[in-house]
């Protein structure tokens, strides 16, 4: 929804020169602000692809967002404020598919619920074979969960939550948080990019290749004047103003098979 400006925050500071060169020659620029980004906690714009969504993202890591954040990808955004979280975080985490939720109450003759017809199907969804939604949570500290302040501690508890996972520390999901609620997790699949490259997955190889937390917030940026997504050209016109690089999906792609093979 850009076509006005919020207030300054410290995420507008430009992602140019902003950290020592940790990354060598083969990555791009972008990928290396990106990089950048990430480990600072501060925002960067990421498109899928054209023959996806072809939807641009605001990202930021979930434990640096602020209410300001918040409040800048609801009003600047507009699409759903969403926190990806890594596989096996998730996996640990025990968070389900939302498809899998739906078609587990359908299928049980205890729950009498008459839900089955609405459960996602392959072929439902144009532009992958499955979504990624878990389950929308809010912090039980919180009291309604839509407040930017509320939400930006139940995002900061999802990213402080996946560290411990992260960390091979034991964690109780339900200690902190309950559902339903006003924030919608994300699961990136397993194998990432391999199986789907959406803005999830695509956000999560990023963290872990800047060897960052393996949660991120990820908000569609949408046009309120023609009610449909905001375009690419429109996206990074929108970074150049306020400092944020813009990266696509088939750098992250290739960036990552880059990271992979140092890793073996």
């Amino acid at each position: 929804m850009v076509q006005k400006s919020t207030s300054s925050t410290s995420s507008d500071v430009g992602s140019a020169g902003c950290c020592p060169n940790l990354w060598g020659p083969e990555y791009s620029k972008n990928i290396k602000q990106a990089l950048c980004a990430v480990q600072e906690g501060r925002f960067f714009l990421l498109y899928d692809s054209d023959k996806r969504e072809g939807e641009t993202d605001f990202v930021i890591s979930a434990t640096a967002v602020t209410p300001a954040d918040v409040c800048r990808m609801r009003k600047d955004g507009g699409g759903l404020i969403c926190v990806a979280i890594g596989p096996n975080a998730a996996k640990t985490m025990k968070l389900p598919f939302m498809a899998d939720v739906v078609n587990a109450a359908a299928t049980n003759p205890n729950a009498k619920l008459d839900i089955g017809t609405v459960v996602e199907r392959e072929g439902d969804i144009q532009y992958d074979k499955k979504s990624s939604f878990s389950i929308w949570v809010n912090h039980r500290q919180n009291r309604t969960g839509i407040p930017d302040n509320d939400r930006a501690f139940t995002i900061n508890r999802l990213g402080e939550m996946t560290k411990k996972t992260d960390a091979g520390d034991s964690v109780e999901f339900a200690s902190e948080f309950r559902t339903p609620g006003h924030t919608a997790t994300l699961r990136a699949a397993e194998g990432l990019l391999d199986v789907r490259r959406g803005q999830t997955e695509l956000s999560i190889a990023l963290a872990m290749m800047a060897g960052a937390n393996p949660a991120m917030v990820v908000c569609e940026m949408l046009d309120d004047t023609n009610g449909q997504a905001l375009s690419k050209e429109d996206a990074k016109n929108y970074g150049k103003k306020h400092g944020f690089v813009f990266v696509e999906g088939y750098e992250v792609v290739e960036a990552f098979d880059l990271w992979k093979s140092c890793q073996k």
